[in-house]
């Protein structure tokens, strides 16, 4: 493994895995750009759209928005942090920066229906209290979750119809909670250092990737032949791969972007991520574009490929000329001008 790259170049990876993810959650949304009517036409899964279907569910589904989520978690441990150097109090920061993001994120629904901004401002606040826990006591309370998380999503497979436990199963098993504990990862990986000592760290991380390819592969095989029987625990059986999956991904991305050369070549992806939260918003935009161009009413799993692929492309164009004038991404200004209710630092 190459030698840590610079604090600089550290930053620029997380910048190419939000991008990353990004890519990654275009195949989720944009299949929900346009609401199914019953009665009107329906999205074809038959043949090659099948089998890309299953491919999306086994890879994609779940998997990209816990990365986004992770970084979301490493972005919080980052800012708090910097704001407390700066004799700033960094949770009443943070806490306002989310009630910004809720605003945002309320105007954002009325656009989109499945914007997660919203939804990521409430969970926000629940990382806020470990700010000064340290990182035995985060990664016991995070290992903890995990297993009640876990054990909740078989349980609502295994004992369905089970009255209050049911209800307790549901809770506990939802997708909400799997974006905490991806917050909460992400909080104890920034906090633990381990973004700018990535070959330090090399024993742990083969630890995490020798745990969770075995489960990433189980699993996979597990989703691809409950989607072929139309099993109705499709979804649980997904959920219980999410977190293994995306630790397996994240373990593989970091130590990739270890090589400079590499992460040189996927900088353009990297500007892309650096205005995360402009290109998440605009997504819908040109997405719904793209599909009233090519005259669909609905998109089938093949549309969905090819319209993530084009929004993408435009979305790398735009981001890198735009960083050739500008400082930062529109709306990433607006949110701090929201954070800190003072001119924010000149875009140009």
């Amino acid at each position: 493994m190459n030698p840590s790259v610079t604090q600089k170049e550290r930053i620029v990876s997380l910048d190419i895995i939000r991008g990353l993810a990004l890519f990654g959650i275009l195949f989720i949304n944009v299949a929900a750009y346009q609401v199914i009517v019953e009665g009107g036409p329906m999205p074809d899964f038959s043949g090659i759209n099948g089998i890309i279907d299953k491919l999306i569910d086994i890879f994609i589904e779940k998997k990209f928005f816990s990365i986004f989520s992770f970084l979301f978690g490493v972005g919080f441990y980052i800012f708090a942090s910097r704001a407390e150097a700066r004799g700033d109090k960094p949770r009443w920061r943070f806490a306002r920066r989310l009630l910004a993001l809720l605003l945002i994120g309320i105007v954002h629904l009325f656009i989109f229906w499945g914007s997660i901004l919203a939804i990521y401002a409430v969970i926000g606040f629940l990382p806020i209290p470990f700010y000064n826990a340290k990182v035995s006591t985060i990664s016991k309370w995070l290992f903890a979750i995990i297993t009640v998380h876990i054990l909740s999503i078989l349980g609502q497979m295994f004992m369905p119809n089970q009255g209050a436990f049911s209800t307790v199963f549901g809770f506990l098993g939802n997708d909400a909670v799997t974006i905490f504990i991806m917050f909460l990862t992400g909080f104890l990986v920034a906090k633990a250092d381990w973004i700018s000592h990535v070959s330090e760290y090399s024993k742990q991380i083969k630890w995490i990737q020798f745990v969770t390819f075995p489960l990433f592969v189980g699993i996979s095989l597990w989703i691809w032949f409950a989607a072929q029987g139309e099993d109705q625990n499709l979804q649980f059986i997904i959920g219980l791969g999410v977190i293994p999956t995306t630790y397996f991904y994240l373990t593989c991305l970091f130590v990739i972007l270890e090589n400079k050369k590499i992460a040189k070549l996927l900088k353009p992806i990297g500007r892309v991520g650096q205005m995360a939260f402009t290109n998440y918003l605009a997504q819908s935009f040109i997405g719904l574009t793209i599909m009233s161009l090519m005259g669909l009413e609905v998109v089938s799993p093949s549309d969905v490929v090819i319209i993530a692929i084009l929004t993408f492309v435009i979305q790398i164009i735009f981001s890198v000329i735009w960083f050739k004038f500008f400082k930062m991404g529109p709306f990433e200004k607006l949110w701090r001008f929201m954070t800190y209710g003072r001119k924010a630092v000149p875009n140009k």
